[in-house]
């Protein structure tokens, strides 16, 4: 995980949080920095406005540690400038242009 993307996300979980930045490391979990569930849902909004990409819920609900979300954002960032592989639909539509 790049080391730019981890420091960015310990310094918006110390500025959603209000804590010295020192204090946010990744090794801690979510309940060390004292972050709950609406904490959390703010702080997901945070990143997602930082990084201008979309958390799903479903992914959200299953990080717990700083260490986790850094590894989410970084896997979703990674995904979305990786470009989309042609679908089968695109290649057939494609097709010969000549008309016979």
């Amino acid at each position: 995980m790049p080391e730019e993307i981890t420091q960015r996300v310990l310094h918006v979980i110390a500025d959603a949080q209000h804590l010295p930045i020192e204090q946010v490391t990744i090794d801690k979990s979510f309940e060390d920095l004292g972050i709950d569930s609406m904490d959390g849902v703010s702080l997901l909004f945070a990143l997602e406005s930082e990084f201008d990409i979309s958390i799903p819920d479903n992914e959200a609900k299953n990080i717990h540690t700083v260490r986790e979300m850094c590894e989410g954002v970084a896997k979703i960032i990674e995904a979305k400038q990786s470009p989309p592989a042609p679908s089968v639909a695109t290649a057939v539509d494609a097709g010969p242009s000549s008309a016979a």
